[in-house]
């Protein structure tokens, strides 16, 4: 069906209007719908799968949930298209299982989570061939990560390794450099061989390259002779990055880039001294494999690393910029709280003065109400004048002066709500304890065994508190409410609470235990002791027989044997 399109004063006043339909609007954009294959076809080429692999396809935007995109990838793949999932639910679920997972307080399923390499990584240095350059690219295309290699150099002096992109035309940036690294402190061998350098390099969990550490192997022989077998080395020629040999020890990411001596990825390479015969093919040098050599002690030695790398700031200027943001994060705290001691100032102002004419009505007198009442309008006025940038102090200020007439008013009114509450809980306890004084006079048995003076004072405690309470009642009666009282609620929860500890300490005393006579407690453990329905009296009687027999002590005089 066709739709209308309608758009007015769309130019020089004039207004659009048309309609259009679906087959239409494709027809219009088929040029655009042919691109929706390529990137499908070179993912799933990338990926080393075929569209019998896939078990699901999964659609997550908006775009791509047109019809006509839809019907060309569940074409291509070969299987119906699902979007249960929209665009900003996939990222806000994506993130929570990542932190999960990373996080040591969640414990989650297993979860395989692979990232890569998305642009092919070179490392290039300065050769001692006559060619003067070596190359290896350390990262392909797609490469896992985080990851980490050890990349083995033989060398006499410091080096430098340069880190760019292989393929400058599928970067979206026009620079390939990563960054140069120095490698320091590199000394020929006591015999003026080349010393092994071995050179870690990381894409660590954010995708960022860098050269993360530097050893040199320093040998030192021993006294002991043994025979060794030396291995050929061989030579090859024709490719530049190999003008230079190297050792590439590949790690594992997930096992925290543990175990240097790793499977070796590529070649090794000869002295960096070496003559112009080092490119020949095919030479090898053959030892007798019963020679005797030293035995060969090898010490590992770090070496400092020089990072410059490319569009990375220095540590000063970062440095600096961190400082930048802690003042600005300091000065945002302190507007903050400015604003926050203004907006204290208004809500306060309008907050009294609603209540002035509500339940604050009857609290303060007519005089006091208007002069209040026209100082509010005035600070009102003064906030959205000369209060409108004013010092955080100043508003405090404002804030406390308010408050000096306010607060009164709202005491009182908290007071006239509180105060019933506490004297019927005074009263409660009056006649609790009253009633208990009444049952100790009536000779009840919960209460006989209380000592007369005791409740002597018991009773005089609750004259004494009952006499407080009805000249306070009666005193507040006399007053307003848009006075003082009297008495204020916290006096009446502590006359009630030293009251009731008074007299609960008396009232709530518990019975002393009565003690039985001896004989009544042999006769009592006797029965316990004794035998269960007539069982166990001849094991008993064999105990205690044999009790007596192995008793060689006179009693003593702290107790008596029957």
């Amino acid at each position: 069906s066709d739709l209308p399109l309608n758009i007015e004063c769309f130019m020089n006043d004039i207004d659009v209007s048309g309609k259009m339909n679906r087959a239409h609007f494709e027809e219009m954009c088929a040029h655009y719908l042919t691109r929706v294959e390529a990137p499908l076809k070179v993912a799933m080429d990338q990926a080393k799968l075929t569209r019998e692999d896939v078990y699901a396809v999964e659609v997550v935007g908006g775009g791509t949930r047109s019809p006509a995109i839809k019907e060309r990838i569940s074409k291509f793949l070969g299987k119906d298209i699902s979007t249960t999932l929209n665009a900003d639910e996939a990222v806000a679920r994506g993130c929570a299982l990542q932190c999960a997972i990373l996080s040591p307080a969640f414990k989650v399923r297993e979860f395989s989570i692979t990232d890569v390499v998305p642009f092919p990584i070179t490392l290039r240095w300065k050769s001692s061939s006559d060619e003067g350059i070596g190359e290896c690219e350390v990262f392909s295309k797609n490469h896992p990560a985080p990851f980490s290699k050890v990349i083995t150099f033989h060398k006499k002096e410091p080096f430098d390794l340069e880190a760019f992109y292989s393929i400058p035309q599928e970067l979206p940036y026009p620079d390939t450099r990563i960054g140069r690294f120095s490698v320091q402190n590199v000394v020929p061998q006591t015999d003026g061989d080349s010393s092994k350098v071995k050179v870690k390099v990381r894409v660590n969990i954010h995708g960022i390259f860098s050269v993360s550490s530097a050893s040199l192997i320093e040998k030192q022989k021993g006294e002991v002779d043994v025979p060794m077998d030396m291995e050929p080395t061989v030579q090859n020629e024709g490719r530049q990055d190999e003008q230079n040999k190297m050792q590439v020890d590949q790690e594992d990411a997930q096992s925290k880039e543990q175990g240097e001596a790793a499977g070796q990825a590529g070649e090794e390479a000869g002295a960096a001294g070496s003559d112009s015969k080092e490119g020949t093919a095919g030479d090898k040098q053959d030892q007798n494999p019963g020679a005797s050599a030293s035995k060969v002690k090898v010490k590992s030695v770090d070496l400092p690393i020089l990072s410059n790398t490319i569009r990375q700031l220095e540590r000063d200027l970062l440095n600096s910029f961190m400082e930048n943001e802690g003042k600005m994060i300091m000065q945002d705290k302190l507007e903050k709280e400015r604003n926050d001691a203004k907006n204290a100032v208004e809500e306060y102002v309008y907050d009294l003065r609603d209540k002035l004419c509500g339940i604050y009505e009857k609290l303060i007198s007519e005089d006091d109400s208007s002069r209040l009442t026209l100082m509010l309008e005035d600070t009102e006025n003064w906030l959205y004048e000369e209060g409108e940038d004013q010092p955080k102090q100043v508003y405090v200020d404002k804030l406390a002066e308010l408050k000096r007439y306010g607060q009164p008013i709202q005491d009182r009114y908290r007071e006239h709500e509180e105060r019933p509450k506490a004297f019927d809980d005074l009263g409660k306890k009056i006649q609790l304890f009253m009633k208990a004084v009444e049952a100790y006079k009536q000779k009840d048995e919960k209460y006989d065994h209380l000592d007369s003076a005791e409740m002597a004072k018991v009773e005089q405690c609750i004259s004494e508190t009952m006499g407080w309470m009805n000249s306070r009642m009666n005193a507040q009666n006399k007053m307003t409410v848009a006075q003082d009282p009297v008495v204020k609620v916290s006096e009446i929860v502590a006359k009630t609470q030293e009251f009731d500890d008074i007299c609960c300490a008396v009232i709530n005393k518990p019975k002393p235990k009565v003690e039985l006579p001896v004989d009544e407690k042999d006769k009592t453990n006797g029965a316990h002791n004794g035998p269960v329905n007539g069982q166990g009296g001849s094991e008993g009687k064999a105990e205690a027989k044999g009790d007596h027999g192995q008793q060689t002590k006179p009693p003593t005089g702290e107790m008596d044997v029957d």
